[in-house]
């Protein structure tokens, strides 16, 4: 028997700490959050408010074996060591252990470890402590406060807006950055300009020609204006009238946190945030990395001293400069360390090869850390024009020593590159130049980037609106809630015009480029606009960004010890609740857009149970009409035209008529269908129900009859096609087939016999 037991939560730990700890422990693992706070009920949100806020817990039902295994094996043992991940999370998931267990203190032991090495391991042991109250109540906290919130918004979203939505105090903030974006881009005016660019050449000081590219130090609004200056080009004389050089240098960026694996994971490697975290979690169980959430940039003294031997041995004294950087973030106490490897010198790590890219980018980090600079020198000339105050300029970066961009560049998100890349070696001056083509390109003004994965996460930690551990299950929950999706966007048509200055002529042309393509961005649906547009104005305190950072805050200061929990919660429920009693009686969230001409009625865009739709009429003396938007429509953009139109094919709506029965189009419970007389037959979904014809009906009609047809007929029991599959229709009831018996094949004796020795369809639950 062991005498020690030590509870983890992954199980993918459990084989390494077993090695390293020996006979003496047994490893188990809770397999994450034994307990949560209790569902909601009718009269219970699972918060007791009139005892401190304490949260009323639940063991998972899922996990009340695994529970009571874990009992079992602490009260055999001498010792148990709760070695759940070192962060808030960890240490809750440690106390609910604790408490559902009902471990003595002098029995039980908290340690963590921040990289899963023997010597780690082996060293934790060594120095256990107690559990952190501070980082249970923070994460405490954070639980009932999120709990509150969701509780209280999501019914008015449900009376207001639609049923089954939900409202957080993060992700409902998180929707509206992607909202907001996304209307910076619909009211973003494109302005033009001119750039000029023009080619010179010239004799270098030992006689060569040397040829470059350079760019007018101004723009000019009009076409008039570019055209103008080109023919002022035309009669100039040009010097090159300056060449200067300047030394610069470059420094890495500090080695990984959270956020800034996610996103240099997308942008390098496009890899989405929860996969950069389902390979971070496998590379640290399985030793290669450290704990993989955490926002401190720091290493440990052992991992700077161990990047400086594998930088020595692999590149060299002079690629060497040990750093030490600070973590700006507040509440920067998720961890102890940056991600980094455990061991720097093990160049490739990983079962997969997605792991083996992940951990590369990871180590190359890391150790650019603790790289010198790079050096650069930068060369700038002008050339003067002799009639005008304008400069063209040409400018040329040369790395003169690599330094840590030997092994590591960082990404970046901005997706232009406007520099002109050329080598301007031998140029000196003064120096006479002749011009051989001048370019005026019309260029204009880009609009916002939507955001994607990383760039998302990176505005997220910006504004302090999360943690390290919440920034994916929140990206993950707007989606799955259908308030924003990633989706392809179609960009549009845009002329642009070209004016050229070559052998004292000018040309005039037009071409054209397509604007506002997107591919894989986050673009947020109706549901997610009208449901931000109802919380932004009836709850702007609880939606504004700094509202959430500070709350970010105090769950840090929590943590930290310096205020009372208990007071934290009480003060946002007090200052939260009443916002709750304030919110308007009456009518549900939605666009107005114009007035039936026909009735008189106010035409609405809004979002009903079964997706956006728009309604005529909203008077309690006569029933609205409703119609269902078709997928390329938005209740935000539909037009009052376009809205009336729905209502021509409106649903239900007669199609035609088959076998002198009428067809009807309909929407139900279900999704779109047919009705011939009492047969309702449900639509593909590649088919529109606002546009299909007769000869597809007919087509789907005629399809659903042969399938309809009886199997076999023996006049009284039939073996007939259902909606859950083959079955036999007799006197008494409906009959089950056994999946080994085929209907096909079976004859009427055997049909009979299953009627005499099986109980119909349905009556054990009528019994």
């Amino acid at each position: 028997m062991s005498k020690n037991l030590m509870i983890i939560e992954s199980p993918g730990k459990i084989k390494s700490l077993s090695e390293y700890l020996g006979r003496d422990f047994r490893v188990m693992s809770s397999q994450g959050h034994i307990r949560d706070i209790e569902g909601i009920g009718k009269n219970s949100i699972g918060i007791d408010f009139a005892n401190d806020y304490m949260p009323n817990y639940e063991i998972d039902p899922q996990k009340i074996q695994l529970v009571e295994s874990l009992r079992k094996e602490a009260e055999k043992a001498d010792k148990v060591w709760l070695a759940c991940d070192p962060d808030r999370e960890g240490e809750a998931i440690a106390w609910h252990l604790k408490e559902v267990l009902q471990l003595p203190s002098e029995k039980t032991c908290r340690v963590t470890f921040d990289e899963i090495t023997k010597s780690t391991v082996l060293e934790s042991i060594q120095h256990p402590r107690d559990i952190d109250y501070n980082l249970v109540h923070a994460q405490q906290a954070r639980r009932v406060i999120d709990r509150i919130v969701g509780f209280e918004l999501s019914p008015i979203l449900w009376k207001k807006v639609t049923t089954g939505l939900s409202a957080g105090r993060v992700q409902s903030v998180v929707v509206r950055l992607v909202v907001e974006r996304e209307r910076e881009i619909e009211e973003f005016n494109s302005t033009a300009q001119y750039r000029v660019n023009a080619e010179f050449s010239g004799l270098s000081a030992d006689g060569n020609e040397v040829r470059f590219t350079t760019e007018l130090n101004h723009r000019f609004a009009t076409k008039e204006e570019a055209l103008s200056f080109l023919e002022l080009c035309k009669h100039q004389q040009y010097t090159l009238s300056s060449v200067t050089h300047r030394e610069g240098r470059r420094t890495p960026a500090p080695p990984f946190t959270t956020s800034s694996l996610q996103q240099e994971a997308e942008r390098k490697l496009h890899f989405t945030g929860s996969k950069t975290m389902r390979l971070a979690q496998a590379l640290y169980e399985a030793g290669h990395i450290t704990y993989m959430r955490t926002d401190s940039v720091s290493m440990s003294g052992m991992a700077i001293g161990a990047a400086k031997n594998t930088i020595l041995s692999e590149y060299g004294e002079e690629y060497h400069k040990t750093r030490q950087y600070q973590t700006s973030s507040k509440g920067a106490q998720e961890a102890h360390e940056a991600i980094r490897p455990t061991y720097m010198h093990v160049e490739k790590a990983g079962s997969n090869n997605d792991e083996r890219r992940l951990y590369d980018l990871i180590r190359k980090r890391a150790l650019a850390s603790q790289m010198a600079d790079a050096l650069t020198d930068t060369t700038r000339i002008e050339v003067a024009m002799d009639q005008s105050p304008y400069l063209w300029v040409a400018t040329h970066e040369v790395i003169t020593f690599d330094g840590f961009m030997r092994i590591y560049t960082q990404g970046s998100d901005d997706e232009e590159n406007t520099g002109l890349q050329q080598s301007l070696d031998g140029i000196v001056a003064p120096m006479q130049c002749r011009m051989h083509t001048a370019v005026a390109q019309e260029s204009y003004s880009k609009a916002p980037l939507r955001y994607n994965g990383a760039s998302l996460t990176k505005k997220m930690e910006d504004l302090g609106i999360g943690r390290p551990s919440t920034y994916v299950p929140v990206i993950e929950m707007i989606q799955l809630r259908g308030y924003v999706e990633k989706r392809n966007v179609e960009g549009i048509k845009r002329s642009y015009n070209i004016l050229t200055l070559h052998d004292n002529k000018i040309s005039d042309k037009t071409k054209t480029e397509t604007v506002g393509a997107d591919s894989g961005k986050f673009l947020p649906t109706d549901l997610g606009r009208i449901t931000n547009d109802f919380l932004v104005e009836n709850f702007p305190s609880i939606l504004s960004y700094d509202f959430t950072a500070n709350e970010e805050e105090k769950f840090d200061a929590i943590a930290a010890g310096e205020i009372n929990w208990i007071e934290s919660v009480d003060h946002f429920y007090k200052t939260f609740h009443p916002l709750i009693k304030q919110v308007p009686s009456g009518k549900m969230a939605a666009r107005y857009i114009g007035v039936d001409p026909e009735s008189g009625e106010p035409v609405l865009a809004r979002i009903s149970k079964n997706g956006p739709c728009i309604q005529i009429g909203d008077s309690e003396d006569q029933k609205p009409r409703f119609a269902s938007l078709q997928k390329n429509q938005s209740i935000f953009t539909i037009t009052l035209e376009e809205a009336l139109d729905l209502f021509k094919h409106a649903l239900p709506y007669k199609l035609g008529e088959y076998e002198d029965k009428d067809v009807i189009v309909g929407e139900g419970k279900y999704g779109p269908y047919l009705r011939v007389d009492t047969n309702y037959i449900s639509l593909p979904k590649h088919l529109n129900p606002h546009a299909i014809t007769m000869e597809e009906a007919v087509e789907i009609i005629q399809k659903h009859m042969q399938q309809q047809l009886p199997i076999h007929d023996w006049g009284d029991v039939q073996v007939l096609n259902g909606r859950y599959g083959v079955y036999i229709k007799a006197p008494t009831g409906n009959y089950k087939i056994p999946r080994t018996i085929h209907a096909e094949t079976m004859t009427e004796e055997e049909c009979r016999h299953l009627i005499a020795t099986t109980e119909p369809a349905g009556s054990k639950k009528r019994r």
